[in-house]
Order: structure tokens, then C-alpha cells, then sequence
């Protein structure tokens, strides 16, 4: 069972409860990150979320999304998430934080503290195949057309980055 870190709206832990529950209805004020990795060539890596996520199932997001454990730091956590998801870590930069939430059908919602943290790497890629069904590397000029042409396949948090941070 996993448990995530309930915050308030400045970041403060206000408590923990376990990741199914913290989903439900509208969901519960959380901490979370998302992750950008770029190359050397300044193309993107996105992902395809494998088609057995509980929210969002099969849509296009960024490089990689998830939560701290409770102790955990938001940098160490993200860097232990990449080697999960995606078979490698590196250093990252924090780029900010903001809130957002986000309704999935009936099913459940994201109600979460969002850290973006950016980082490059140049290496192979082992996408964990539980998490990621597909992955992409392309520049941000050719995202943002695919998103302005059709957004409905796209995970509402890596819209809101995009616009905000990129």
C-alpha cells in the first residue's frame, strides 16, 4: 500500500493517506511532480501511460509524473522515478510548483501540488511496461502543434506545464 503526502496550499504535510483513496471523488490535496527530460538536441522525452493506469490510461504525458514517499524529498523521489520508469536518472532542476486538479470520468480525479523539475539526458531508454505502453522524443514546436491540433489525448497536467512553464 502507498501512501502519499496530503499538503496544503502552501506545502505544508497535513498528513498522509493511502494513493487509491487520495484519487477517489475529487480527490485530496497532495504532493506530486512531474518530470522533463530533454536531449542534446532539444527534443522532449514524452510517454505514453500504459492502458491499465487508474486515471488517465493510455494518454500522452511528459517524461515522467508520480509522487514523494512520505520522508522523501521532491528531487530524490523524481530521480528514483526515472530509474523506475525509464531505466536511468539525472540531476534535475526545479522549475517551480503550482496547483491544479484535474477530473477523470467518473472514475476519480488528480488534486495535487505539482513540482516541475526539468533535466537532460542523452542515453537509452527502458521504459517500465506496468507504467509506459509508448515512448516519443520530439520538439517542443512539434508537441504544442499535435496539442493545438487535438488536445483529448493528452494528460491535463503536462497541458497546464506546457503552457505554464514552457
Amino acid at each position: 500500500m502507498e501512501e502519499l503526502i496530503l499538503v496544503d496550499s502552501e506545502d505544508r504535510e497535513i498528513g498522509q493517506a493511502e494513493k487509491t483513496s487520495v484519487h477517489l471523488g475529487s480527490g485530496r490535496l497532495h504532493r506530486a511532480f512531474s518530470v522533463f527530460i530533454f536531449d542534446d538536441q532539444e527534443r522532449l522525452l514524452i510517454q505514453q501511460r500504459a492502458q491499465d493506469k487508474m486515471l488517465w490510461p493510455s494518454f500522452w504525458s511528459n517524461s515522467c509524473c508520480s509522487h514523494p514517499r512520505p520522508g522523501e524529498d521532491v528531487v530524490s523521489a523524481a530521480q528514483r522515478r526515472l530509474q523506475e520508469e525509464l531505466g536511468f536518472s539525472c540531476q534535475l532542476e526545479h522549475l517551480g510548483s503550482f496547483i491544479y486538479s484535474a477530473q477523470f470520468n467518473d472514475i476519480g480525479a488528480e488534486n495535487e501540488l505539482c513540482h516541475v523539475l526539468m533535466g537532460r539526458y542523452n542515453g537509452a531508454v527502458k521504459p517500465d511496461p506496468k507504467e509506459i505502453q509508448d515512448i516519443q522524443w520530439l520538439r517542443l514546436d512539434e508537441i504544442k502543434k499535435m496539442v493545438a491540433k487535438d488536445s483529448s489525448q493528452w494528460t491535463p497536467w503536462f497541458l497546464m506545464e506546457l503552457e505554464k512553464f514552457f
